[in-house]
């Protein structure tokens, strides 16, 4: 992410943040948590114009003002004891696959709610393929192979060898066809591993794919647009939406159903950095590979997008101004 991605990204959550305390607190006891990545969006909140400032706040209220109207828990407590806690989380949990960035919870009625902020952006999730990632591991609990690691060590470790040589400073641009050289074997590598991880673990794969790119918690992700908001709700495990005793939410968000089989992987027609993978009940992931810097390192990240998705996903558009 540049910069202002990042410091927009979290001027939004702060705005949640805030916009939750504000509108919550006359309702039930409300806490905000003071940690370092409250911190780090306060400040980058500060470093906007007064103008930024206004439109986060008010893209804010709306999201939230709708959040109150699905989530009754919200603004109800047991007693005064009941303390709603809102917390803003580090970005090293979107490494577990919990993408959450703002947090509401209720310790005395075990329950939560999180938040996914984006700021003019719908990724699914970017992640990276380098020899000491083990995308088996990390993303659907499998060890991936030696097979594997030696395929892509061949590769990376030339790459290692380049930026060591050139002490850092040689471009991709300078290293001739790196689409054929380097994208193709490593993707070429990384899909026939999945494949592999796929065939000796049927039930297992599917859904944990799917659930470590989009959340593997339940959430609801809010997308500030120009002009407009769009609101998800990724319901796997039937958390969100609760009653409040006889206090029922406005709106019926339904449970997600997951994929249970891989129906097709290929890579995209004439596309040396791109896969497709088509699964059941709705679900289509491309995943595009590319350099995440100009210089040569020994690593290249994911750029992955939701091509479709289950209908049963809830998403609501709010329009402002």
């Amino acid at each position: 992410m540049s910069l202002n991605q990042t410091i927009n990204g979290k001027s939004f959550e702060y705005g949640l943040l805030i916009q939750f305390e504000e509108k919550l607190r006359d309702k039930t006891s409300v806490k905000i948590v003071k940690n370092s990545s409250f911190d780090v969006a306060q400040n980058c909140f500060n470093q906007t114009t007064e103008l930024e400032k206004s439109e986060f706040l008010l893209y804010a209220s709306f999201a939230v003002n709708f959040l109150i109207d699905l989530e009754p828990r919200l603004a109800n407590g047991i007693d005064k004891n009941d303390t709603l806690e809102l917390e803003i989380l580090p970005d090293k949990t979107g490494e577990s696959g919990d993408v959450r960035d703002v947090l509401a919870i209720r310790l005395l009625q075990k329950w939560e709610i999180g938040v996914s902020a984006k700021n003019n952006h719908n990724a699914v999730k970017h992640s990276r393929l380098s020899l000491d990632i083990d995308f088996g591991q990390k993303w659907l609990g499998i060890n991936s192979s030696k097979e594997y690691f030696d395929k892509i060590g061949l590769v990376f470790g030339d790459l290692k060898k380049i930026r060591k040589e050139s002490n850092a400073t040689k471009k991709w641009s300078e290293i001739g066809d790196y689409h054929t050289s380097v994208y193709l074997p490593i993707l070429t590598a990384f899909k026939e591993e999945l494949e592999k991880l796929y065939r000796h673990n049927l039930e297992k794969v599917p859904a944990n794919l799917v659930k470590y790119l989009i959340g593997n918690r339940d959430f609801y992700k809010v997308v500030k647009n120009k002009n407009s908001l769009d609101i998800y709700a990724y319901n796997f495990n039937n958390s969100l939406n609760l009653s409040f005793g006889n206090i029922e939410s406005k709106y019926k968000i339904p449970e997600i159903v997951l994929p249970t089989k891989i129906l097709d992987m290929s890579f995209k027609e004439n596309s040396k950095n791109t896969i497709i993978i088509t699964l059941d009940n709705d679900w289509v992931l491309s995943f595009r590979i590319h350099n995440a810097s100009s210089r040569v390192e020994p690593s290249l990240k994911f750029d992955i997008t939701l091509l479709s998705s289950p209908k049963t996903i809830f998403k609501n558009t709010l329009f402002i101004k």
